[in-house]
Parts: C-alpha cells; sequence; structure tokens
C-alpha cells in the first residue's frame, strides 16, 4: 500500500517519537511480527524510518513544512491486515486528505505457479 498523507499535523509528523510509536502501534495493529525499528530525524526537519516486520515492512518519509507524509506499507501473507495500519496512520497524522493505492507487485503476481517459499498445505 501506498500512502499519500496530505495536512498532516506539522507538530505531530516533526517529533520523532510520536510519528516512531504511530508506525509500530500500525504495524501491531496490522498483526504484523515486528524485527526492527529504525528512525531519523533530520535537521531542521523531517523523520525517516522504517519498521522492519517478518511480512516485510513498514516506510516514512514526512515533509512537515508540507504537513504531508509518505508511507509504504510492504506485507506478504494472508494474515496481515494493512488496511488497518493504513487507517490508524491517517488519523494519527490526522491527515486531511490521504490517497492509498494497493499495488499487487512481484513476479508472482501473474504466476499459475505456487510460491516455492509457502508450505505445501497453503500452495494453490
Amino acid at each position: 500500500m501506498l500512502l499519500e498523507l496530505f495536512d498532516c499535523d506539522a507538530q505531530v509528523i516533526n517529533n520523532l517519537e510520536a510519528v516512531k510509536g504511530a508506525l509500530v502501534e500500525a504495524a501491531k495493529r496490522a498483526q504484523a511480527t515486528i524485527v526492527d525499528v529504525v528512525f531519523h530525524e533530520f535537521n531542521p526537519f523531517g523523520i525517516s524510518g522504517v519498521v522492519v516486520i517478518a511480512e516485510s515492512h513498514l516506510s516514512i518519509h514526512t515533509w512537515p513544512e508540507y504537513r504531508y507524509a509518505a508511507v509504504d506499507i510492504f506485507s506478504c501473507g494472508e494474515m496481515l491486515q494493512p488496511d488497518v495500519a493504513a487507517g490508524y496512520l491517517v488519523e494519527q497524522f490526522a491527515a486531511e486528505r490521504a490517497s492509498i493505492v494497493e499495488l499487487q507487485r512481484g513476479i508472482f503476481v501473474q504466476n499459475a505457479f505456487p510460491m516455492p517459499h509457502k508450505p505445501m498445505a497453503i500452495r494453490a
């Protein structure tokens, strides 16, 4: 999922702990397994970060001066709920406008063959 969050609360998206906390909580609400968390605060403003999950990652880049944040929720597997994470982030950053696009990616999207990393019971 690609999130374009416009007219966000500039103070929130420029607060390292608020942004980090929101992405970690979004991952938890999506039922993801958190592996690592790395964030960086830029001077004079802006934050970039990633929550690495067993199912892939959530990443963010903020531009508080434009009240804008870009978020990627990259996931695989059937159990993850990226839409729950997306809705939570829109709310936490007080985005007045949001564009949420879901893309199907990967070499197996249009492939009739089973994905080799999936257990036999899950293969179609």
